[in-house]
């Protein structure tokens, strides 16, 4: 944790996609101020035809980015998160503003394991360091 999924009916190179997961998880480690360590990044091309957003009239291609991290965070600090990643995904990969949303999922630290951590996380707190620095 945390788990960044895209999903998206658009294909991407495999050198797109590694310079997303990698901007995604310079982006996180920055604004959440969690190790690159941490960080898990999937992008799912689920083929064409195969992720819509609705509308008034048809719907039309679009990705949608699902972000489970610990809860805790102030939502100011989560709505930068997700402009910066969508930012991201705009550069890299091409996107329109209109053509990816994020979402967050929040769980509680006992909700990941972290072999590097020594097994469960704790929950979240405001200005706590990065273990992982401590081991490696």
């Amino acid at each position: 944790m945390p788990y960044l999924q895209l999903d998206t009916p658009f294909s991407h190179t495999p050198a797109q996609k590694q310079n997303l997961a990698r901007r995604f998880g310079e982006i996180f480690a920055a604004q959440m101020g969690a190790s690159p360590h941490r960080i898990t990044v999937a992008i799912r091309e689920l083929g064409e035809g195969s992720v819509w957003r609705c509308t008034d009239d048809a719907p039309y291609p679009a990705a949608l980015l699902m972000l489970d991290i610990r809860k805790g965070r102030p939502p100011e600090q989560r709505a930068e998160l997700a402009r910066l990643l969508i930012e991201a995904c705009k550069e890299i990969l091409g996107y329109e503003d209109h053509q990816v949303n994020a979402e967050f999922t929040q769980h509680t630290g006992d909700e990941m394991y972290h072999t590097l951590y020594g097994g469960l996380s704790e929950d979240w707190q405001a200005g706590e360091p990065d273990r992982l620095t401590e081991r490696g």
